[in-house]
């Protein structure tokens, strides 16, 4: 048996310089862990990924192990279903996509020119209500044009960004080795989490593990339920706006639903988009109507049915946490720091609201003000 490392007495363990030990550590792990970051932010994406799609089918992958299953195989056997629906993805909805970016593209001309149109009348409008002292016509040639190349703006850079969104899919780095470190992550996973666990310090082992716990059940919780909703209001808004008669409700619905993990950015830009599409398109106020109803029932459904039952009251995840963390990690690393938010996040909130408990039961909270003079 191998020899175990002696423990140090109580005495010595908290003693100043024991302590002065563990800031250093925890300073420097920090430390290390941002200047990771920094280094490698521009190859860290299929690594990042890769133990996302661990995280996320490991209790499959558990699951299967308790049925019988060798954990490699259920491993290998995850992933692969894993790539196969994504290739059934691209083979069945790809063409499609690229049509409706296609038809986008030849209309965004008429799309601008219609902008323009409306907002010289709505210039005119105020022109004729408020005097010509204050909407002169230079303003309303002025607001006019930049309609137009707003809107043309807008969709050269949202073409830019599906068109690198899937150039990046196409990558040979996510397309080789996130499967492959997915499969190792998914088949270590538990010697990994074993091995971390025997490196925590004795004397808050239990501590770290009530909080690592408590992190995994918020950050399982929010991924998979997330996950779930989202794919579920995919389905629904592509499927409904494409009913409804609209020309690109397939790629706008697909936006919303993808969208929905940044809390109300999802409903608020697929229903702008949708509306402005709908007056571009339909003669009358009822395909706008159709449009908006849509958005309304989806909302509906969001709000009462698909979240209380992925997700309930199981994720202590305020929505402004999440946006800022979403925009703050993509900002700061980009899509990988978009990836880590969420994670980072959790794992934050869950210390704070420990130290919120330490600071309400320690004397410096309830220390009593002192008695008034007499």
């Amino acid at each position: 048996m191998a020899d175990q490392p002696a423990l140090l007495p109580p005495a010595a363990t908290n003693s100043p310089a024991i302590r002065r030990q563990r800031l250093i550590l925890l300073a420097a792990i920090v430390i290390v862990a941002w200047l990771a970051l920094q280094l490698f932010a521009t190859i860290l994406l299929p690594f990042v990924a890769a133990a996302g799609v661990a995280y996320f089918l490991d209790p499959l992958a558990s699951r299967l192990v308790r049925a019988g299953m060798p954990r490699g195989l259920a491993a290998l056997l995850l992933v692969l279903l894993l790539l196969a629906a994504i290739f059934l993805f691209l083979l069945l909805l790809y063409p499609l996509i690229l049509a409706q970016l296609g038809l986008l593209i030849t209309r965004l001309p008429a799309y601008a020119g219609m902008a323009r149109e409306s907002a010289m009348q709505v210039m005119a409008k105020l022109q004729a209500r408020l005097g010509a002292d204050f909407v002169d016509a230079r303003l309303r040639e002025l607001v006019g044009s930049q309609a137009g190349n707003m809107l043309s703006f807008l969709a050269s850079a949202a073409s830019r960004l599906v068109g690198g969104g899937f150039a990046i899919f196409n990558a040979l780095s996510l397309l080789i080795v996130t499967p492959v470190v997915s499969f190792y992550l998914l088949r270590d996973w538990p010697r990994v989490i074993a091995k971390l666990d025997d490196w925590l310090p004795r004397r808050y082992e239990a501590l770290i593990r009530a909080q690592a716990r408590e992190v995994n059940r918020i950050l399982s919780a929010w991924v998979r339920g997330q996950a779930l909703c989202c794919a579920v209001l995919a389905l629904y808004y592509a499927v409904t706006l494409t009913v409804a008669g609209l020309d690109l409700g397939l790629i706008v619905g697909l936006a919303s639903g993808i969208l929905s993990f940044i809390p109300y950015v999802g409903s608020i830009v697929g229903l702008l988009t949708a509306l402005g599409l709908a007056l571009a398109q339909f003669p009358t106020w009822f395909g706008v109507a159709k449009v908006a109803a849509v958005f309304l029932l989806g909302q509906t459904l969001e709000g009462y049915v698909i979240y209380p039952r992925f997700l309930g009251d199981r994720v202590e995840l305020p929505a402004v946490w999440v946006i800022f963390a979403l925009f703050a990690g993509g900002a700061a690393f980009g899509f990988v720091g978009i990836l880590l938010a969420v994670p980072v996040t959790a794992t934050i909130g869950v210390l704070a609201r420990f130290w919120l408990r330490r600071y309400l039961a320690s004397p410096l909270y309830r220390d009593p003000p002192p008695p008034a003079a007499a």
